[in-house]
């Protein structure tokens, strides 16, 4: 077993605040200093400048964040015990949700206690990715638990992320236990869509948006359907399946346009327009020949990774936002989504609201969206809720 730390974190004064309110992340600049040279990923004791024993984190030398929190107790042992029941517990919360069975995030980093770790599910293959020197220095005994969990034939590893680098770390791709199927397929509400784990974006589909492929069936019949960064074209797929009248699918990479195709087929159904070009380019076109839509759907990358990338982020999003509210058919809807951490909700609103006024259009909030049960938000670490999405109406 682990003993107690051998390396201490002091907290500069008046520093200290985020931790005691449980917030997981020890920015750089809250440090004063740390004793014994501990090495990356290795656990410290953080300390307060007047003395008190706040925690144990995992320390990272090269980030911006300096430690992360593994335990808001001073006398956790961090070692394989615990780690593995934290991968355990997680992967049982997901257990208490129906419709979780086959296509889940089963870990969802800090918010589960596992700082830098995703791990999501597609059947039989677990998609896993480690973004931080704490988890990394675990990796094994992880990959062991998701390997023996029931049905499951593969631990694919995706840690290629920009985050990895900030870390120190170099990129991991993968198979880490058992093999890769020839075919991998996320199962959700009687679709099915195919999976590329092994190139495709995050770990290979975006689970995260759940809660809105189960608005578009009621939204999309008889609609004009505009699918615009469409990657997979899931929600082409369904809209197409429940009664559009046409959909038009617009992203940059051919291959996603591809795997559109397939997963109409899949799904019994035609992919409908595919174009393979700029977002923001395609949008103009269509307003220049004075196109209109019934539902319009915004899904863009993440426009600001970090909060320096804030002012640009945000005239991305305005200049994409105002050329959708512009292709809106009058009572169309316009469903928009920021996936950036560093825009909070009312920061995306008002931008969506600039958007709206720039276009001349009255748009009203039917509903917002958000992340599904098994991306979870705690309460004091805000940045755990990335995905905003609005539901608006033309009037």
């Amino acid at each position: 077993m682990t003993s107690r730390p051998t390396s201490t974190l002091y907290l500069k004064a008046d520093r200290d605040g985020p931790v005691r309110r449980r917030h997981p992340w020890v920015m750089s600049g809250s440090v004063s200093h740390v004793t014994n040279d501990p090495q990356p990923g290795d656990t410290v004791l953080v300390v307060s400048a007047s003395g008190d024993e706040l925690g144990v984190a995992s320390y990272s030398p090269f980030s911006t964040i300096r430690a992360r929190m593994w335990s808001f107790d001073p006398t956790t042992v961090v070692d394989e015990s615990f780690v593995g029941d934290l991968v355990t517990r997680s992967v049982e919360r997901r257990e208490s949700y129906p419709g979780l069975e086959t296509t889940a995030r089963l870990v969802f980093g800090d918010a589960d206690g596992l700082p830098g770790l995703v791990v999501d599910r597609y059947s039989e293959v677990v998609v896993m990715q480690i973004t931080a020197v704490g988890v990394e220095k675990w990796r094994e005994t992880i990959a062991d638990l998701l390997f023996a969990l029931p049905g499951v034939s593969c631990v694919y590893e995706r840690s290629d992320s920009e985050d990895r680098k900030r870390e120190g770390l170099d990129e991991r791709v993968g198979v880490a236990r058992g093999s890769l199927p020839t075919e991998v397929f996320a199962r959700e509400n009687g679709f099915t869509f195919a999976v590329d784990v092994e190139s495709g974006h995050k770990t290979g589909f975006y689970i995260d948006q759940r809660n809105a492929r189960l608005l578009i069936p009621q939204l999309a019949v008889g609609a004009r359907v505009l699918n615009v960064f469409g990657y997979t074209g899931s929600f082409s797929v369904i809209a197409k399946r429940s009664g559009a009248e046409s959909v038009t699918t617009i992203d940059s990479s051919a291959p996603s346009l591809e795997l559109t195709r397939l997963n109409a087929r899949l799904n019994d159904t035609e992919p409908g327009e595919l174009i393979v070009g700029d977002a923001g380019e395609q949008l103009r076109r269509m307003r220049d020949r004075r196109a209109e839509f019934d539902l319009i759907i915004l899904d863009p990358p993440k426009f600001a990774p970090t909060q320096k990338n804030l002012d640009r982020a945000s005239r991305a999003y305005k200049d994409v936002n105002l050329l959708g509210a512009k292709l809106l058919a009058p009572g169309g809807r316009l469903l928009t989504f920021s996936c950036s951490g560093a825009v909070s909700i009312d920061l995306f609103q008002k931008i969506v609201a600039g958007a709206a006024l720039d276009a001349k259009r009255s748009l009203s909030i039917v509903q917002r969206l958000g992340q599904p049960v098994d991306h979870p938000v705690l309460l004091s670490y805000p940045e755990s809720e990335y995905l905003k999405g609005l539901l608006l109406q033309a009037n």
